[in-house]
């Protein structure tokens, strides 16, 4: 017995001794990542305000819901089970519809089949141009609707899943007394014969079926493709998430190849402006993947400055191929801290100081750059089309930094976006002023008439309108609506993608509101928000044609109407409460005079 006695303590010495040795690479267990048995596509830790309205939902439960409203994972939806659904708009246009599927029952392998839509004259819009995507839950740090965003750190401790990004699918499930929101978009062809369509989209899982109507009005008006919108669109772009996404090195062949795919989503919205960075990390660091530098500069032995436009030319190039090619923007002569990072030749290092634009440093390199670079853009043929861009900055820095900018070069455009300053109104070609700091409407009109472009812009404030992940959908679709009514040329954000650490499942990112950070996911896969901003752009495209058309035509009633809607775009200007339900009103009775306006035109055309 003491001999077993002895045996045992000696194993557990052995044991603990083992335990407490400190080995090489050892990482302490209170710092280990939790680990999951599979990889989730969404997170699922939110729960129903309200479980008891699942007793009812038995089976599958189908309708067509509102795209101006977030239907949450784990709420019974409150609206009624609407199985047709019917949708007006012009050849070329793109119509958006949603779909949810629900039960307090598990649902397997749901899938859905859409039917060509045939009109009354037999034709047919094929079901080609008709894509359906499902809705992903990702994580916000904000509730829905939020009111209180501010640029510091959100006030929430906890998590808030909002419905936004699209996934292709072939068939999915449901679990139990959970939502998923399905996203119809519909891309009328530009030679589709103008009348009714119908067609029926099939939805089936196990056990269940059910068939849901669509039904369109085609009107004979033609919306030409985003190429020739007009709408400036600028969203930031950070080509380098791409890369590190993807586990690529960054302009390898691999990475040019899916960033073509990425930046065709932007250019299928209208997007028209090409963001190039000439210095190495732009926005002190603020990026999860910091923005690079396009324009290699390196100091030579002798002093003197040699420039290599590589991935600048290539990343410029390869934009423009998919329609991309109104503006190209390089930034920036005042990045954060002033740093400016350069190769020197002597040492074969980087180095990095700061240049306040008030600095003979700050001449001594600017000016044989921007010399450099004219020379360049000549040869490329790309001068006429680039801006210099500044973002945000003082005021006595901004001028200092215009001053030698248009001392190297009278004609150099140059892009600001900030708040309004009216010393700036005539040394700016493209002003971007921050929403709810902009000038008076005179000053656009007055810019206009100078030849100069005026756009706005939101960011992490203000909190209404916006593109949060949280934001109601509606004000993705106003900001349009709000730029058409005070004469701006169109909307600029950062950003595009500038990815956090896990941007398909989780919007968070530093004491941004999610969301802020970027509005298209991996994969080159749109979101509600996306599609959203996409809608209002064509219908401030559809304005603008509408104005023309309504000018040129002797008919009376089609200029009446016009001014009708011009009327009610004036509203827009001066009601700032932002409401969400005011901001429907002010959309969906828009969207009724154009409708109104387009068939005039037509009869009396």
């Amino acid at each position: 017995m003491r001999k077993l006695l002895f045996i045992t303590l000696s194993i557990q010495f052995i044991a603990g001794a083992a335990l407490a040795q400190v080995y090489k690479g050892q990482v302490d267990s209170t710092l280990l990542p939790g680990l999951s048995p599979h990889y989730q596509d969404e997170f699922t830790f939110d729960k129903c305000t309200n479980p008891a309205l699942w007793n009812s939902q038995k089976g599958l439960h189908v309708g067509f819901g509102s795209t101006d409203a977030l239907y949450f994972r784990t709420e019974v939806p409150e609206m009624k089970e609407e199985l047709s659904w019917s949708g007006n708009g012009w050849k070329g246009e793109r119509l958006n519809a949603q779909v949810l599927v629900w039960s307090a029952d598990t649902l397997e392998q749901v899938r859905f089949k859409v039917n060509d839509l045939v009109g009354n004259n037999g034709n047919k819009i094929s079901n080609d141009h008709i894509q359906l995507n499902m809705v992903r839950y990702v994580l916000a740090n904000y509730p829905y609707g939020a009111s209180n965003v501010t640029c510091g750190d959100t006030p929430y401790k906890n998590g808030f899943l909002m419905p936004d990004r699209f996934e292709k699918f072939n068939r999915f499930d449901v679990p139990g007394k959970t939502v998923r929101p399905v996203w119809i978009s519909l891309d009328i062809p530009s030679v589709t014969r103008p009348g009714h369509y119908k067609g029926i989209i099939n939805v089936s899982a196990k056990g269940f079926e059910t068939t849901l109507k669509v039904d369109i009005d085609v009107q004979n008006q033609l919306l030409p493709p985003p190429h020739e919108w007009q709408y400036r669109l600028d969203l930031w772009q950070n080509p380098w998430v791409l890369a590190w996404d993807n586990h690529l090195e960054p302009w390898s062949e691999e990475h040019k190849l899916l960033l073509k795919k990425h930046l065709k989503l932007y250019a299928d919205a209208g997007g028209k402006y090409i963001t190039t960075y000439a210095v190495n990390s732009p926005w002190s660091d603020n990026s999860y993947t910091i923005e690079g530098g396009m324009i290699e500069s390196t100091k030579q032995k002798n002093g003197s400055w040699k420039f290599d436009y590589k991935i600048f030319d290539e990343y410029v190039e390869l934009a423009m191929s998919v329609g991309i090619d109104k503006a190209i923007t390089v930034y920036t002569p005042l990045p954060g801290g002033y740093r400016f990072r350069y190769m020197d030749e002597k040492t074969g290092n980087y180095v990095t100081e700061s240049w306040p634009p008030t600095s003979e440093k700050f001449k001594a390199y600017w000016n044989p750059f921007l010399n450099d670079l004219r020379a360049h853009l000549i040869k490329k043929g790309w001068l006429n089309k680039t801006y210099i861009g500044i973002n945000e900055s003082a005021m006595d820095e901004t001028m200092a930094a215009i001053k030698v900018v248009r001392s190297n070069w009278p004609n150099w455009k140059i892009t600001y976006a900030g708040d309004w300053h009216p010393e700036l109104n005539d040394l700016l070609n493209d002003y971007c002023f921050l929403s709810g700091k902009e000038s008076p409407m005179e000053v656009v009109k007055n810019r206009a008439a100078k030849g100069f472009t005026t756009t706005y812009y939101v960011c992490c404030n203000p909190p209404k309108p916006n593109n949060f992940l949280f934001s109601p959908p509606i004000e993705g679709q106003w900001i349009s609506w709000y730029a058409s009514a005070y004469g701006y040329n169109g909307f600029l954000r950062w950003a595009y993608d500038a990815w956090p650490q896990d941007p398909t499942r989780d919007a968070r990112h530093g004491s941004w509101a999610s969301g802020d950070c970027y509005l298209v996911y991996p994969g080159a896969n749109s979101g509600i928000r996306f599609e959203k901003l996409r809608q209002g752009i064509s219908d401030y495209e559809k304005i603008r044609i509408l104005r023309k058309l309504a000018s040129a035509s002797p008919d009376k009633k089609s200029k009446a109407l016009m001014s009708q809607l011009d009327e009610h775009l004036s509203t827009l200007t001066t009601e700032h409460g932002f409401n969400e339900d005011t901001l429907k009103k002010q959309v969906y009775e828009g969207e009724g005079m154009i409708r109104k306006l387009s068939e005039r035109l037509i009869r009396k055309n």
